[in-house]
């Protein structure tokens, strides 16, 4: 059974820091590009950071570049997303995707909230 399953989401104030946890099961993730995505109210899923599947290659969506990083421990089958100097427009369900050619996971998503 293929699982993407996300946590460390939560509430926070402006200026502070979380890390998101992605832990997959049920398939090889080291094989897959990572990616996590974010959603708003209202809004549509937009790609934050992504990482390639050795782990050699990373790239972040300019709006979070500097304070956003994405890594990977593949013996563990987990990928992160430490994120830094949090803003209120940070807020948004966070989501773990595992990708490669034909193939799509997603996680359940993280609820991400930061206060001003």
């Amino acid at each position: 059974q293929v699982q993407l399953v996300e946590s460390g989401g939560g509430l926070v104030q402006t200026g502070g820091s979380l890390r998101l946890s992605c832990a997959a099961s049920g398939f090889t993730s080291s094989r897959y590009a990572m990616r996590w995505y974010r959603q708003a109210p209202g809004k549509e899923r937009d790609l934050v950071a992504a990482i390639s599947s050795v782990g050699g290659s990373a790239n972040y969506a300019d709006s979070v570049k500097g304070r956003f990083t994405i890594s990977r421990d593949n013996a563990k089958n987990t990928v992160y997303l430490q994120m830094n100097s949090l803003k209120p427009e940070d807020t948004a369900v966070y989501y773990c995707n595992a990708v490669r050619t034909y193939v799509n996971y997603w996680g359940q998503g993280t609820q991400v909230t930061v206060s001003s």
